[in-house]
């Protein structure tokens, strides 16, 4: 069965960096694009980036030049490296494959446990 399992949040202060990781097994990884998404309390589940089989990477414009997603499709691994954080970039961050060309939640095909970012002012 496929699993995304993530890691790597926790509690930073504004201005700091963290780096997640997302492991993946039971699934041919490079045939997918993997993306994360976050979710704030009370808000909606929304888009942070994607990096697709191809290599390129897309971005939200509230994350451009702060963040950059990489992947080692030897591993299995995709990685969201935050730099610059703010508070408002707390949120449970999740992992997620999909193989659509149209990234929204509803297209995702596997999702992460998720992973808490807290980052304090």
């Amino acid at each position: 069965q496929v699993q995304l399992v993530e890691s790597g949040g926790g509690l930073v202060q504004a201005g700091g960096s963290l780096r997640l990781s997302c492991a993946a097994s039971g699934l041919t990884f490079s045939n997918y694009a993997m993306a994360w998404f976050r979710q704030a309390p009370g808000k909606e589940r929304e888009f942070v980036g994607i990096r697709w089989g191809g290599g390129y990477p897309n971005y939200a414009d509230s994350v451009k030049g702060r963040f950059t997603i990489s992947r080692d499709n030897a591993k299995n691994t995709v990685y969201l490296q935050m730099n610059s954080l703010k508070p408002e970039d707390t949120a449970v961050y999740y992992c997620a494959a999909l193989k659509s060309a149209v990234v929204a939640v509803v297209n995702v095909d596997y999702w992460g446990q998720g992973t808490q970012v807290t980052v304090s002012s």
